[in-house]
């Protein structure tokens, strides 16, 4: 797995009405030096008919979009934001990147890894019983707090299971440098004793 040690997480909540996506909030969390150092959380205006599905799901309320900056303000900041940093999401290729780019913000060439593949990959061994790969379960598989359907939380959640992985590859790390004992030879633990036996 690429290790970044400074990234942005990102995550997008929207509202989708006759196949059409919007665009409702738009939530990011920067790392540096493995620490959140920053973060990036705001609704974004629609007068868009809000799904009552998505009202349920995530709790954002029509009210809370109406009083909110318009997309294109939303993106303007995000990307000054994002600036020429490393960015990583969960199925954000899927989902979120097209979305961006669809409304004129094409972040796929700073986009470095997905932790949802991570994840895929790592089912039957640091997720090994894990019931889904959610990120939500995911999270709580791993012991990491979240809500949910909170952009901003969704980030913060990707963010910390990505450095849970780092931490699982350094530790594999540190123990494939270990020398093997040579389990062949029972008296293997016994060859740093010979010069006790040494006339």
């Amino acid at each position: 797995m690429k290790a970044l040690s400074n990234y942005i997480a990102f995550d997008l909540e929207f509202n989708t009405v006759k196949d059409v996506s919007h665009i409702i909030q738009v939530s990011a969390v920067k790392f540096c030096d493995h620490k959140e150092v920053d973060s990036f959380d705001t609704y974004v205006y629609s007068d868009v008919p809000l799904q009552s599905f998505i009202n349920g799901l995530t709790g954002i309320t029509a009210d809370k979009l109406r009083d909110a900056p318009k997309l294109e303000a939303v993106l303007a900041d995000f990307k000054t934001f994002v600036g020429d940093s490393s960015l990583i999401g969960y199925n954000a290729l899927k989902s979120d990147l097209p979305l961006l780019d669809s409304y004129g913000l094409d972040l796929s060439s700073q986009y470095a890894l997905d932790v949802f593949d991570e994840a895929y990959e790592r089912r039957s061994s640091d997720l090994n019983g894990i019931a889904n790969l959610k990120l939500h379960t995911v999270a709580k598989f791993l012991e990491i707090d979240g809500k949910s359907h909170d952009s901003l939380e969704d980030a913060r959640m990707t963010a910390l299971v990505y450095e849970r992985f780092l931490e699982f590859d350094d530790n594999k790390a540190f123990l494939t440098q270990q020398e093997p004992q040579d389990t062949t030879n029972p008296f293997a633990s016994l060859s740093g004793l010979s010069h006790f036996f040494d006339e």
